[in-house]
């Protein structure tokens, strides 16, 4: 098992950042030891770590930290620059990273408009472009995303509206990019695309649409622990469970759930 989306937070060895725009503490934080005793727990063998916007912004140092202390247990997506050099994600590309956090649904679609050179890099570099949308965030972005031909991450099942119907339009703009062949997603954070309580049922009709669109060859599973701003108590069992229900079929959570990201994002090589 894999899980594609976790964050690190140690704030006593790593500080936060003087600006950063929320201050992950108490149960929020998690530090690289901690992350590691809850995947052992759960016979979790690999993690894909992401560069959190909140408490540390552009610095990756945590981040880069806990991936060398995994020693190949991880790999991770770092937070940069729009205008990140070649050589910036070289660096970080040989410390064991294999993608660039693109957070829409925080900073906006304006934010991310001059980032085409950004997209032609990480194409080049066969880096992935992580890209958290909501709503319908992503209709305006996805003429560049499409051209640019670098490779798609997209978070959270694209965090549609839960009341809007899987007719909406950003989300049928995630459906249609599974077309390329170069773009995945992460079957994630049912919460932030749900009105209800676990197990979100709202947002099952998401993630079948995601099924039958990408297939279980284009989608991986995350938790996204240690669960920041999350409305109420969530815990890593219940959502390994809820996985099992939502795909009831064996070989699509073998798929899913290790075949598709060691084969995407290279764990284990």
């Amino acid at each position: 098992m894999i899980d594609c989306h976790v964050h690190v937070f140690d704030p006593d060895r790593f500080p936060y950042a003087a600006d950063t725009w929320y201050r992950p503490a108490g149960g929020e934080t998690g530090t690289a030891a901690q992350l590691g005793h809850v995947l052992d727990a759960h016979g979790v063998h690999h993690a894909l770590l992401v560069g959190p916007n909140s408490g540390y912004g552009l610095d990756n140092r945590c981040l880069l930290d806990a991936l060398a202390r995994g020693m190949g247990r991880y790999k991770g997506v770092a937070v940069v620059r729009n205008d990140a050099s070649r050589a910036e994600l070289q660096d970080l590309q040989a410390a064991g990273v294999v993608g660039v956090a693109m957070n829409v649904a925080l900073l906006g679609v304006d934010f991310y408009r001059d980032t085409e050179p950004l997209l032609q890099r990480l194409r080049e570099l066969g880096l992935w472009a992580q890209v958290q949308v909501q709503a319908d965030d992503l209709v305006a972005l996805k003429p560049m995303l499409q051209d640019s031909g670098v490779k798609l991450l997209f978070d959270h099942c694209g965090r549609p509206t839960p009341q809007a119907g899987r007719g909406q339009a950003g989300f049928a703009a995630l459906l249609s990019l599974a077309d390329t062949g170069r773009a995945c997603v992460k079957l994630s954070s049912l919460v932030k695309c749900s009105a209800l309580p676990y197990p979100y049922p709202d947002a099952w009709p998401y993630v079948q649409a995601l099924l039958q669109a990408y297939t279980p060859q284009a989608l991986v599973w995350a938790s996204d622990w240690p669960f920041l701003r999350a409305p109420a108590r969530i815990d890593y069992g219940p959502l390994l469970a809820l996985f099992a229900q939502l795909v009831p079929s064996g070989a699509d959570r073998q798929a899913i759930g290790d075949d598709t990201p060691q084969r995407l994002f290279g764990f284990g090589a």
